[in-house]
């Protein structure tokens, strides 16, 4: 009996917390949320967020407000987040390189992709698109391996970044092909891009979202993109298994997570404004013009995703031998 009465507090309160957090959920979100991006803005990440903010905002009531922490190749931004109060109202815009790449870089990473944040939803993955300057005389993916091959270490490549999605993809094309290239990191997309377009720079290995629009007036070149069909952004860039190179398999995504210990609620409700947001029909036809495409999961398939792209592109590092530090 004496066992019960002393319990029986204990339940109370349990139940009190679980109703607090209940109504907590109900009411989110009460003010605005700070969206944290590990890039410039320009980027495609930065594209994406604040197109995403927009439509938080307008379906909850409340700003969702887009917070650019460029640097370390993702990293920087991350760490804000995760250090972050987990209430729901700091969430970060992750993806490839700051959850799945960073661990392997990084020998005292400031924060654990696993166990610092709650996974919420996948957004977009984007194909990745090996771009050129119109100047450099190469049209099919044979013709700049070729050229590659014939004057070795004397093509640069543009990246947004050391451990980033573009430098990976890059160095897995040099494993593939046996080809050697010289990697020229940047800050963001958007400076290497603009270095690219002036032809500061020879070729580019990153996403459609940013890029796209600059093959189609013509300022780059699109020689190749990775999947299995062709962007519809795009239609007349082949696929690297059309161009002869199946096993050449890279590609970028981006997620929505939030600081470890967010409530579940709180993660359930944005689960499923995120999921909405991603597969309306309106957002599905931007993404894809720009050459990306819309996701959406559960927040476990998303964790499982974070755990298998970890373990594939680890592989890629350390065959590499790549360490930032």
């Amino acid at each position: 009996m004496s066992g019960t009465r002393i319990g029986l507090p204990s339940v109370m309160l349990a139940g009190a917390i679980a109703c607090a957090a209940a109504a907590s959920a109900q009411h989110y979100p009460a003010r605005p949320v700070r969206v944290v991006i590990p890039f410039a803005a320009g980027g495609p990440t930065d594209i994406l967020a604040r197109l995403l903010a927009q439509r938080l905002s307008e379906s909850t009531g409340q700003q969702f407000l887009v917070d650019n922490r460029a640097g370390g190749g993702g990293t920087i931004g991350a760490q804000v987040a995760a250090r972050a109060t987990a209430d729901g109202y700091t969430l970060f815009l992750g993806g490839i390189t700051s959850l799945a790449m960073a661990p392997h870089f990084h020998r005292n990473l400031a924060y654990d992709p696993f166990k610092d944040f709650a996974p919420i939803s996948t957004l977009t993955q984007q194909p990745i698109m090996l771009t050129v300057h119109p100047a450099l005389p190469v049209r099919t993916v044979t013709e700049f391996i070729a050229l590659a091959r014939a004057k070795p270490g004397a093509i640069d490549y543009a990246s947004s970044g050391i451990g980033g999605s573009g430098h990976l993809a890059g160095e897995l094309f040099k494993s593939v092909t046996q080809v050697r290239m010289v990697h020229v990191p940047y800050k963001s997309a958007a400076p290497a891009l603009t270095d690219l377009t002036a032809g500061q720079v020879h070729v580019m290995f990153g996403t459609m979202l940013a890029s796209a629009p600059l093959v189609k007036n013509g300022k780059l070149r699109g020689i190749a993109v990775t999947g299995q069909q062709r962007s519809a952004a795009l239609p007349l860039v082949p696929t690297f298994a059309e161009s002869g190179l199946p096993q050449y398999d890279a590609s970028s995504w981006n997620c929505m997570v939030a600081p470890a210990g967010t409530p579940a609620e709180i993660v359930a409700r944005l689960n499923a404004e995120l999921v909405r947001t991603v597969r309306d029909p309106g957002v599905l036809d931007r993404l894809r013009s720009d050459g990306s495409i819309g996701t959406g999961s559960t927040p476990s398939e998303l964790a499982e995703h974070i755990k298998a792209e970890s373990a594939k592109w680890g592989k890629v590092i350390r065959d590499a031998g790549i360490r930032i530090n």
